[in-house]
């Protein structure tokens, strides 16, 4: 019980750092202890992905999102190009 307990507290300490809910990875740490840590390593935050924004309102969108929230155009695949990477710019 210490342990998964251990295991939670660590898994979500780390997920925090990330950018993630602390409760969230503290359950899942506490329930699946090793698969939980390894997971929360190999997590990638969400700030990290790619983005571009819809051509008809402008609204900047992570690449993997198919429809515009606000105006409803369907997203394709942009040229790479438009893609803009946010930890790209942010180390600079």
């Amino acid at each position: 019980m210490i342990i998964a307990l251990l295991f939670g507290i660590a898994t979500a300490v780390i997920g925090r750092a990330k950018g993630s809910s602390f409760f969230i990875w503290m359950i899942v740490g506490t329930v699946l202890p090793i698969l939980g840590l390894v997971t929360v390593i190999l997590y990638r935050p969400e700030t990290e992905e790619p983005e571009r924004r819809c051509p008809r309102c402008g609204k900047v969108h992570k690449l993997y999102v198919q429809v515009c929230t606000r105006c409803g155009a369907e997203l394709y695949l942009p040229d790479p190009s438009e893609v803009r990477h946010p930890a790209a710019t942010r180390s600079r």
